[in-house]
């Protein structure tokens, strides 16, 4: 699945705050909670900070992608997120982050997993998709840019 089919305008948030990796998780576990809730915050944050801790998400360049398989997941869910301020994720580069996709798919969907994240990194590599995505000042434009520019 590419990354732009996950997203819709409720997925994206622009100018999310947060001064730290944890409390970024915090806050987007509470938001896919919200938005499905047969998935309890706690398992979501649980999920997305194990695998941190098995590696950081960071990729590099600003981006992270932190993402996790949870029993509870019915289908995969993505959420685009520009903060406004940059945050240590512990990236590859040690550049901090300022842009995540965060990816939750069900606990058997290996190999969606995979192949949305590769979509995901693929789409990430590209320095115009970062800078366009970090010009945007709304979560209506960030929405758009990424449909315009995942095709």
């Amino acid at each position: 699945m590419l990354a732009h089919e996950l997203l819709t305008p409720s997925n994206i948030l622009c100018d999310l705050e947060g001064s730290s990796k944890k409390r970024i998780l915090e806050t987007v576990s509470e938001l896919i909670s919200e938005q499905h809730p047969e998935l309890d915050p706690s398992s979501v944050f649980n999920g997305l900070r194990g695998r941190e801790k098995l590696g950081s998400t960071g990729i590099g360049n600003g981006v992270a992608i932190p993402h996790c398989r949870l029993a509870d997941c019915e289908s995969a869910k993505g959420y685009l997120i520009k903060l406004n301020a940059p945050v240590d994720f512990d990236a590859i580069d040690n550049q901090p982050v300022d842009l995540l996709f965060v990816l939750v798919v069900p606990e058997d969907a290996c190999t969606e997993h995979l192949e949305t994240l590769a979509s995901v990194a693929e789409l990430f590599s590209q320095s115009a998709v970062r800078n366009a995505l970090r010009q945007a000042e709304s979560s209506t434009i960030l929405f758009e840019t990424i449909n315009r520019l995942s095709i």
